[in-house]
């Protein structure tokens, strides 16, 4: 089985996902900032995250490509992962707005909410009702039409759906805490900028440490789902 995965930064990887997609039986291609014709037909496409937006699509071409590709796999009900940017970009195939937040930038580790549709979903079921989890966003998307919410903070409402096979995360399910502490490194210039303290920002990494296990778990549920419907 093959799972195209499309990545925007260099820094920006599949983290605990990539491990839990080869377990599963899925061999990975990674597309960086590109997009072939060919996969629109892959068992499995991964959307990763970026410092971009889907409404900037003028300035980054390949996001137009990538909008085209998710739009036809969802009319052709062919399973798709979007993590952050990913997430949008899937919402905005699907039809719903993406924009800027008005609540600001959601950056840091905290628990998500599940709803009750993600406490029965058949991926999801018998999570715990929070998990802990890394943010970096400032974009957000109005509710997917036809698609099951899944979670959400006090910020953002709209943190996870599901919509057919496919799934969306706002959130990085698949960051580890020391993948994490290498972004708050690389990006402590932009952060401070925008008034989050590197420090107290670091301080927060032994939670999502001690979260590894549950979320890989949950990726592991993931990846099954995937290799399942891609055997249909």
């Amino acid at each position: 089985m093959r799972a195209v995965v499309f990545q925007h930064e260099e820094h920006e990887g599949v983290g605990l996902l990539g491990p839990v997609l080869e377990e599963a039986g899925f061999t990975l291609v990674n597309r960086f900032r590109a997009v072939r014709r060919e996969d629109v037909d892959a068992d499995l496409v991964v959307v990763m995250g970026g410092p971009m937006g889907v409404y900037e699509a003028e300035q980054h071409p390949f996001l137009h490509d990538e909008l085209a590709l998710l739009t036809e796999r969802l009319a052709n009900e062919r399973p798709c992962l979007g993590i952050c940017l990913g997430a949008q970009l899937l919402a905005s195939a699907a039809g719903a707005e993406v924009f800027l937040g008005k609540n600001g930038f959601e950056v840091g580790v905290a628990p998500v909410r599940w709803t009750p549709e993600a406490l029965k979903d058949p991926v999801l079921a018998g999570v715990r009702p929070k998990t802990v989890v890394a943010h970096w966003h400032g974009d957000t998307f109005k509710p997917v039409a036809g698609a099951a919410l899944l979670a959400s903070t006090d910020r953002y409402s709209q943190q996870a759906f599901r919509l057919g096979t496919s799934y969306a995360f706002q959130f990085h399910l698949e960051l580890t805490a020391a993948e994490l502490g290498r972004w708050f490194d690389l990006e402590a210039e932009d952060l401070g900028q925008r008034g989050r303290d590197l420090q107290e920002l670091k301080s927060q990494l032994p939670k999502l440490k001690a979260a590894e296990a549950e979320n890989t778990e949950l990726l592991q549920r993931l990846a099954r789902h995937f290799a399942e419907a891609a055997g249909r």
